[in-house]
């Protein structure tokens, strides 16, 4: 463990260049100072400074620049603690689930917007399959959550309708529906509901399908498509610039976006989630 004090005697000597301009900066004799170097040098097992010919000016090593560097972080990093524990502040706990599908990028820029709103909140996310989330609601490991699912399908705060398309990557080709080659497929786990979709349409249609990548991430879907691996289900909102949507494929039903929660006993800054998460996705 590094003594956060002779890290900061460390600061000001490299930016005096002088020992004992330093000193007089800590309010320490030259002496003292110097022994604090040769502490933590000794403590390092490096040599940190060099005094030039005249013995006035000193510069630090290639080590001791490297070290500044993280000293510099350490006490900003202490600072900034020691000024939280000054506050006499209430956070306020929302945890909240979110599907492992959902655009990353968009929830954190929602989810940012809302700590702006509400600067006293401490945010819980867990991300995961919407079967999931449903189970951590119903076991109370988490206030609300953004789920995938059946429309109409239960009570929610709010419910947005996902229109679903098939999509293949912008230079591939689109299955031949008369061609009897399995269907590659780009799929997401178990308890997906595009998962569901894409599997059941193809077989209610009897063509054949194999599963030729899979992953719990919507980027690695969206790029595995977009590569031209296979072809996938995604909502309209999740198609990119490299993909093409696909002709002469099942029919999709839609699905739902619910926001839903484990019910009606939440906090101040929980409801105001809900109501942020209301407006913030209806915009979108």
């Amino acid at each position: 463990m590094f003594d956060l004090d002779l890290l900061k005697t460390l600061v000001c000597v490299v930016d005096e260049g002088s020992f004992t301009r330093a000193g007089e900066r800590v309010h320490r004799t030259q002496s003292t100072v110097s022994q604090q170097v040769r502490k933590l040098e000794e403590s390092v097992g490096r040599t940190l400074l060099l005094r030039d010919r005249t013995g006035n000016h000193v510069t630090a090593t290639e080590h001791g620049a490297l070290l500044t560097q993280y000293a510099r972080r350490l006490l900003a990093l202490s600072q900034e603690a020691r000024d939280a524990l000054r506050r006499d502040v209430q956070f306020a706990p929302v945890r909240i689930g979110v599907p492992e599908d959902f655009d990353a990028k968009r929830m954190s820029a929602m989810l940012s917007g809302f700590l702006a709103m509400r600067p006293d909140a401490r945010l819980d996310t867990v991300a995961g399959m919407s079967a999931d989330l449903q189970s951590r609601l119903a076991a109370g490991e988490i206030d609300i959550a953004l789920l995938k699912r059946e429309p109409g399908s239960g009570d929610a705060f709010a419910s947005w309708p996902e229109t679903l398309v098939w999509v293949r990557g912008r230079d591939a080709r689109a299955p031949d529906p008369e061609s009897e080659e399995p269907v590659p497929l780009a799929l997401f786990p178990h308890g997906c509901i595009y998962r569901q979709r894409a599997i059941r349409s193809l077989d209610r249609a009897k063509r054949a399908w194999r599963i030729a990548f899979g992953s719990q991430s919507l980027t690695a879907i969206q790029a595995a498509v977009a590569a031209g691996l296979a072809v996938s289900v995604l909502p309209k909102s999740a198609v990119l610039p490299e993909h093409r949507v696909c002709a002469g494929m099942p029919a999709l039903p839609p699905t739902e976006l619910a926001l839903v929660g484990a019910g009606d006993a939440l906090g101040s800054a929980q409801r105001d989630m809900v109501d942020f998460l209301r407006q913030k996705i209806r915009r979108a």
